[in-house]
């Protein structure tokens, strides 16, 4: 009966969670929509001021209340006036900025405060805004891909691998989602770059940089690590959206966006590990048939954190400083200890410690024979 307990308690608990934020979604969208059409998009300029601020990690940023509010989500009840003298609003003064409060916790703070004033009018509209500000943060800064499926791998919870659909497209011209539109020359020349299937099965195609086999798509590895960057992007502003408005995980669009770019970035994230571990093993390669490792040997090898979302490096001694004449042994040998650290290493995920043992296997491989 306790073990029942034990293991049905914590589901319950995560299902009534799911459920609260779900009501709570479903209250501030209906709450949204019963406004006049005016009132609807005077909120969302309050909520583009809001939200850029928030991202370009301004110090501080103002916005203005409704002058009046329907304060039911039935929009039966006629609309509340909000009081002159409370609807202009300074988010991030001195004291935020002496005390180095980010922008985005201060918004909390301070719609938090509205919402529980006494005054229905501005605590309706302290809500709305918050609401508006995280509907932009999902919708209208980021932008929206594919419809995509990932698979997670063996043993992995996070889908992360695309699935091919049997009715993918031969060629990216085939369809407009599939290409991407540059500007060529003066404006009005429009140039279509299509996508290599690789890139297409994935939510946003322009950040890939890897194919299924870790080639490179772009022209370099800064660039990879520069679309890597703007995944990481990406999920921040998501991440933003959910600090502001935790219930906003209930919205379909967050949802989707989520899925799509966290799958994309552990994927291409962990490909640029792997292609930078290559490099490592060809450098060593050739820095040993010049005879250039006879004073020591260090490594830092690069892993993509999916706990973290950020690149890693594990750093590790292959021979230590010194006059010693580099042989490959040491490395396998180096890499074999290695191996045996990191899966013990309980700080790294599941998955990221088997993707760094991936790693530590191919330096090991690279050197067994004695090349």
């Amino acid at each position: 009966m306790l073990d029942n307990l034990v293991v049905t308690a914590p589901s319950r608990s995560i299902d009534s969670l799911t459920g609260h934020l779900r009501q709570e979604y479903e209250t501030q969208r209906m709450l949204f929509n019963a406004q006049p059409l005016l009132s609807q998009r005077f909120l969302e300029g309050q909520a583009r001021q809001i939200g850029e601020a928030i991202v370009q990690s301004s110090t501080q940023v103002r916005f203005t209340l409704l002058d009046r509010v329907v304060t039911d989500p039935s929009g039966s009840i006629r609309p509340e006036v909000v009081p002159a003298e409370r609807r202009e609003e300074l988010i991030g003064g001195q004291r935020d900025r002496l005390a180095r409060t980010d922008l985005g916790a201060a918004a909390r703070q301070r719609l938090t405060e509205l919402e529980a004033s006494s005054h229905r009018s501005i605590a309706t509209c302290a809500g709305l805004v918050r609401y508006s500000t995280a509907m932009y943060l999902v919708q209208g800064m980021l932008p929206s891909g594919r419809s995509v499926t990932y698979a997670a791998a063996e043993g992995e919870e996070i889908p992360t691998i695309p699935v091919v659909g049997e009715l993918e497209p031969a060629s990216a011209i085939t369809a407009a989602t599939d290409v991407i539109v540059e500007e060529e020359g003066h404006a009005g020349d429009e140039l279509l770059v299509p996508y290599v299937p690789a890139a297409r099965r994935f939510y946003l195609p322009q950040w890939v940089a890897f194919d299924d086999e870790d080639h490179l798509l772009v022209n370099s590895v800064s660039e990879a690590a520069a679309h890597l960057a703007s995944m990481q992007r990406f999920l921040e502003i998501l991440h933003a959206a959910v600090s502001l408005a935790p219930y906003i995980v209930a919205d379909e669009t967050y949802q989707q966006k989520r899925y799509g770019m966290l799958g994309q970035l552990i994927n291409q994230g962990r490909a640029l590990a792997r292609y930078e571990t290559i490099d490592i093993i060809n450098t060593i390669k050739a820095r040993a048939a010049r005879h250039d490792l006879n004073r020591g040997l260090s490594l830092s090898l690069p892993y993509f954190d999916d706990q973290t979302l950020t690149m890693e490096l594990n750093d590790f001694e292959v021979i230590p400083a010194g006059r010693i004449m580099f042989v490959p042994a040491f490395v396998v040998r180096a890499a074999n200890e290695e191996l045996v650290k990191v899966s013990e290493d309980t700080r790294l995920s599941p998955s990221t410690r088997r993707h760094l043992l991936h790693e530590l296997r191919m330096l090991e491989q690279a050197f067994e024979d004695g090349d």
